[in-house]
């Protein structure tokens, strides 16, 4: 085995490669987001979608998180079932996902990487329309997931 100055050692990153980048992230949820239904889309049109490694401390404060790996995606905004064109809300609707915890998940299961964004994108999609979490798993239970 070679030591430390052997050039022949190879590091890690070449051997398991790099771990997917926000963009990497970012295409996986773009391609995700093209498989909803146009009409469906349609209603997303003003949502803003961000990757960020973690959510922020106040996030997790407020969402009484025991580690930022604890969540995956977040909804921020007025669902529509809440919206009123009288009132408007003066911030953007925002999905984020969450690209570390999302890859700790993704390692610790082994699921494939492109349907566990997928699935997050749509889970918090569906807080736009005004699901609940109970909501969300019970329309995936009846329908099966992919």
């Amino acid at each position: 085995m070679g030591n430390a100055n052997d050039r022949s050692v190879s590091n890690d990153a070449a051997v398991f490669g790099a771990p997917p980048s926000f963009a990497d992230i970012e295409a996986m949820a773009a391609r995700a987001f093209e498989t909803i239904p146009d009409e469906l889309r349609n209603m997303t049109a003003t949502i803003l979608f961000l990757v960020e490694d973690f959510p922020d401390e106040e996030i997790c404060r407020d969402m009484e998180l025991e580690s930022p790996f604890d969540l995956l995606g977040l909804y921020q905004g007025v669902d529509l079932t809440q919206k009123s064109i009288a009132d408007p809300s003066p911030d953007p609707d925002v999905v984020f996902l969450y690209r570390r915890p999302i890859l700790d998940y993704w390692c610790e299961t082994g699921e494939d990487l492109e349907h566990l964004v997928r699935h997050v994108l749509i889970h918090e999609i569906g807080h736009h329309f005004g699901f609940s979490d109970e909501d969300m798993e019970a329309l995936e239970a009846s329908a099966g997931d992919d």
